[in-house]
């Protein structure tokens, strides 16, 4: 027997599940829980999908055990950055970031299951409710005057090179938006880059290909490195940080890398260094990747390190596995992307200096070709 809701509901069952292909008659008949979720989820997201493109979405708040965290979170994967999305779960404890993904999704920990209200489900079903009300009216009010904005990207085995970048165009009047490429960040950085978000990259830290080439625990995805150049915007890439890849504590490297080259970056984090056999794979695949660009892009390369630990006695520096790397950027590049060779460390003030100053010069006169087509 059904439970009639006592509220109103703007898209029943019936509804979510033809969204998504499918009769809520037929889940019910195969009684597969696990396909009917994801239909369920899909169909939700659909809907959702067209209500944000129709500008009748304020803010987004859903609640359940696992079934109804992964519609409720599937759905909100249609919602854009800024947009107050919570999810009231059971599921709080759980690893939840592939299902979040990049987006800015609040959990909200039930601490009870969801059958049946009682003291403490009702008191934070209220909280979570009177949250979203809260969040829904923050609007930033600050007027930003800014000449553009730019994406950028880090590693604690960067930060210096970073800050300084930072500092530079700020002080030029751009905006600037860190992402930590620790596998999200990457993530997070290519889906605004696809909203449009940005009008330039300047990617330093492109370790995550690494990650997903060693199956470290950084990695982005294959789709990393392809947003700006499939979006058209301007790129300025170094390969910074592909000196290592991210595992967690040192007995959860896998086996077959236990005899490598191997740092303990902090007791969660064991880093790998690459060698040249990867490195050369990592060359060809960054170069593929921003090729497809119809933007222009140019590549720096650091010649005496690509991280804060890949430097002259640190104990990731082999500068012929990192010749390795640029010999085969350089290679692949040909005539295509301009490749720049800087006699610098990654982490040199005079690299950042120079970073800024070409992926400015890109923007002065991308914007310079702008006001000559107005004429």
């Amino acid at each position: 027997m059904e439970t009639q809701a006592s509220f109103k509901i703007d898209f029943d069952a019936e509804v979510v599940a033809r969204e998504a292909g499918f009769s809520l008659t037929d889940l019910r008949r195969d009684r597969d829980r696990g396909n009917a979720v994801a239909v369920m989820g899909n169909g939700a997201a659909k809907i959702v999908g067209g209500l944000m493109q129709d500008d009748k979405i304020k803010a987004a708040i859903g609640m359940g055990g696992g079934g109804g965290t992964y519609i409720a979170l599937t759905a909100m994967q249609e919602i854009p950055l800024g947009v107050p999305k919570i999810c009231l779960s059971t599921m709080t404890g759980k690893d939840l970031s592939g299902l979040i993904g990049s987006r800015d999704i609040i959990l909200f920990p039930s601490i009870v299951d969801m059958a049946g209200l009682n003291s403490i489900s009702r008191l934070l079903i209220k909280q979570a409710a009177a949250a979203i009300c809260c969040i829904s009216n923050v609007t930033d009010k600050e007027d930003t005057i800014a000449k553009g904005r730019i994406a950028i990207t880090m590693f604690g085995n960067t930060s210096a090179c970073v800050d300084k970048c930072m500092n530079l165009l700020k002080r030029e009047g751009y905006e600037v938006f860190p992402f930590h490429a620790n596998g999200i960040g990457g993530r997070t950085m290519e889906t605004l880059i696809r909203e449009g978000y940005f009008d330039a990259v300047l990617d330093i830290t492109t370790t995550e290909l690494a990650d997903e080439l060693c199956r470290g625990i950084c990695s982005a995805g294959p789709h990393r490195l392809t947003a700006a150049a499939e979006a058209g915007i301007l790129q300025v890439v170094v390969p910074g940080c592909l000196d290592m890849v991210n595992f967690g504590r040192l007995e959860t490297v896998p086996s077959h890398y236990k005899s490598r080259d191997l740092y303990s970056w902090s007791p969660e984090v064991t880093l790998m260094r690459t060698n040249k056999e990867e490195n050369k794979i990592l060359g060809e695949r960054l170069v593929q990747k921003i090729s497809k660009s119809t933007a222009p892009v140019i590549i720096l390369l650091p010649t005496k390190g690509i991280s804060q630990i890949d430097a002259e006695g640190g104990v990731f520096y082999r500068p012929e596995v990192d010749r390795a790397l640029f010999d085969t950027i350089k290679a692949n590049s040909k005539d295509t992307i301009p490749v720049i060779e800087v006699d610098a460390h990654i982490n040199d003030p005079k690299f950042a200096t120079i970073l800024v100053s070409t992926l400015l010069d890109l923007v002065e006169r991308k914007q310079s070709q702008y006001n000559k087509s107005l004429k």
